[in-house]
């Protein structure tokens, strides 16, 4: 009787186990849809912000001004050479318009003459808070070694114009959920009346990538 009373015991506590492991695999089912359901609205929350209130926009380039600081040339006609120095002075402002800071690399601004480099100053990396703006105040030097190997330079000098062009581009990311690229470019034309050392005509260009 012994022996058989402590096999049904056995029996009931082997019963109670099977009977209690399906019991812990539902709770184990439940908790980890819970946890999925809890990651998936969070993607889904981040994701419609990002689309919505976050949506990365692009940072907003405007030139203030742009103004000769210092013109010098002679023209030795006999030698057709011609000596120029010019140095321009041209303010560059970037608003940004994302509810988060964007920050940008080391970039460069460029002077050119005719599509060729002639001049450059570098712009040290730096950050723009969260719809702030920040004013580059750029001067750029040409290097005559660079604008005198061009073989319009003559010709231009002769009737009274140069055409100069700067060209400025700033990358960087603004993180949003996930980072987010972004490159703006700024372009001006002008061009500057020798004889009286100022800018007679001045086009600028504005274009921005994400």
């Amino acid at each position: 009787m012994e022996v058989e009373s402590s096999k049904q015991e056995e029996n009931k506590t082997m019963m109670a186990q099977h009977d209690g492991n399906p019991s812990k695999k539902r709770r184990r089912r439940t908790i980890c849809l819970v946890v999925i359901s809890v990651i998936l609205a969070l993607a889904l929350i981040f994701t419609i912000l990002g689309l919505t209130v976050f949506k990365a926009k692009r940072p907003v380039t405007t030139v203030n001004s742009v103004a000769i600081a210092d013109l010098d040339f002679s023209l030795d006609i006999t030698r057709l050479k011609v000596y120029l120095n010019v140095t321009v002075d041209t303010s560059v402002a970037v608003k940004n318009p994302n509810r988060v800071g964007f920050k940008y690399k080391n970039s460069t601004a460029f002077l050119k003459y005719r599509g060729d480099v002639v001049g450059e100053v570098p712009i040290p990396a730096g950050k723009i808070g969260a719809r702030d703006s920040q004013t580059m105040n750029l001067t750029l030097t040409l290097m005559a070694d660079r604008v005198l190997s061009n073989s319009n330079l003559y010709s231009d000098i002769m009737s009274g114009t140069l055409p100069l062009q700067t060209y400025t581009r700033i990358a960087g990311k603004v993180r949003i959920v996930f980072n987010i690229h972004v490159v703006a470019y700024t372009t001006c034309d002008l061009e500057i009346d020798i004889s009286s050392r100022n800018i007679t005509k001045q086009q600028c260009h504005y274009k921005t990538k994400l």
